[in-house]
């Protein structure tokens, strides 16, 4: 997880992600933010998140991030 905290302080400096459940549909996230941490997240990780994975759902906390991640991680 602390890995991906660092990717998101990189996209959005100074801001507290944990405790959050609702980054994308609060506004916290935008779409290009989103768009950027996936690119991010395909290259940390060595992963691919699918078009079709990339939904608020799984950009809204820190924790569905982290399911998002391990998930592909375990393909």
């Amino acid at each position: 997880m602390e890995k991906l905290l660092e990717i998101l302080e990189e996209i959005k400096p100074g801001f507290d992600f944990t405790g959050h459940t609702d980054l994308v549909e609060n506004g916290d996230l935008d779409s290009f933010d989103v768009i950027s941490l996936v690119s991010e997240l395909n290259e940390a990780f060595d992963i691919d998140i699918p078009v079709e994975d990339i939904v608020p759902e799984n950009f809204n906390s820190v924790e569905a991030m982290m399911a998002l991640i391990n998930a592909q991680l375990e393909d």
